[in-house]
């Protein structure tokens, strides 16, 4: 379905950067972008995203990628990122340091970084300031918390307090855990040698870490696989199958991200309700 909503710059439309474009804070931007709101995505030089046909972090690495619809763009100073609001796309900035939200003064902050701890996120970056999962306290770090851990509160907003610690554990998709996930057998160059959403064996081969295959413990469609060239550590994350076989599956924003992105929503609408602020509007 075509973008119904002009992103503008015109002072209707609020701001939201969202730090961290892998699959959940794509989501998040996506959503966000949908419901009228300006949406920049902040990134790393190298990003170590796994999901990368639903990332806009991707970007990064092509130029531009389009996730559902929504197309989001490398952009390399705040011009460019104008230049892709205007053509109703979500710019990606690499910017690990975060410089342009004190550049441009956001409505609203989303940490969507996961990296189970706060890595430098303050309450006092906007008006409005979200944190997915672990590592941060609603009320101290942040406004609000939303759930990101699978289950019964998945997606469910925080407003004191932390979210579920991080158990290590992958979630279970399709009745598999921790073998549906691929990892570095080996520290050193990584190079996939099977594309996402092609179909793969338990023991076959899908990338190599230097000399060393990385091999698929079950059969499934590849959901994800790290950018080629990256230098990765042995037991990083550089992979994930999808027992459940479904190709199109790997194409499209999860039931997760679209969870956490819905909580995401409903601490910003709340919040800028409570301060008397409309939300972005429709034109």
């Amino acid at each position: 379905m075509a973008n119904r909503y002009k992103l503008g710059t015109s002072r209707g439309h609020h701001l939201a950067i969202v730090k961290g474009g892998g699959d959940l804070g794509t989501g998040v931007a996506w959503r966000l972008c949908r419901c009228g709101f300006r949406v920049l995505v902040t990134e790393t030089a190298q990003p170590t995203v796994i999901r990368r046909a639903v990332a806009f972090a991707s970007a990064v690495y092509e130029g531009a990628v389009v996730v559902d619809g929504i197309t989001a763009r490398l952009a390399a100073d705040d011009d460019a990122a104008t230049a892709a609001w205007a053509a109703g796309q979500v710019p990606v900035m690499v910017d690990a340091e975060g410089a342009v939200i004190r550049r441009l003064k956001p409505t609203v902050v989303v940490d969507a970084i996961l990296a189970k701890r706060n890595t430098g996120t303050r309450r006092s970056d906007a008006p409005i300031v979200v944190a997915l999962g672990p590592g941060f306290v609603a009320g101290v770090d942040c406004h609000a918390v939303v759930e990101t851990q699978r289950g019964h509160d998945l997606g469910r907003v925080i407003w004191s307090g932390s979210a579920a610690p991080n158990t290590g554990i992958p979630g279970v998709v399709g009745g598999e855990g921790a073998r549906r996930v691929l990892r570095a057998p080996a520290a050193g160059l990584f190079r996939a040698v099977r594309a996402i959403g092609e179909r793969v064996a338990a023991g076959e081969t899908v990338a190599y870490v230097d000399q060393t295959p990385v091999r698929s413990a079950l059969d499934g469609v590849l959901r994800g696989i790290l950018h080629d060239g990256l230098t990765v550590q042995a037991g990083m994350k550089v992979g994930d199958v999808d027992p459940r076989g479904e190709a199109a599956h790997c194409f499209t924003i999860s039931d997760k991200s679209l969870a956490v992105a819905g909580g995401v929503l409903e601490a910003v609408l709340t919040m800028l309700a409570a301060q008397g602020v409309p939300a972005a509007r429709r034109d």
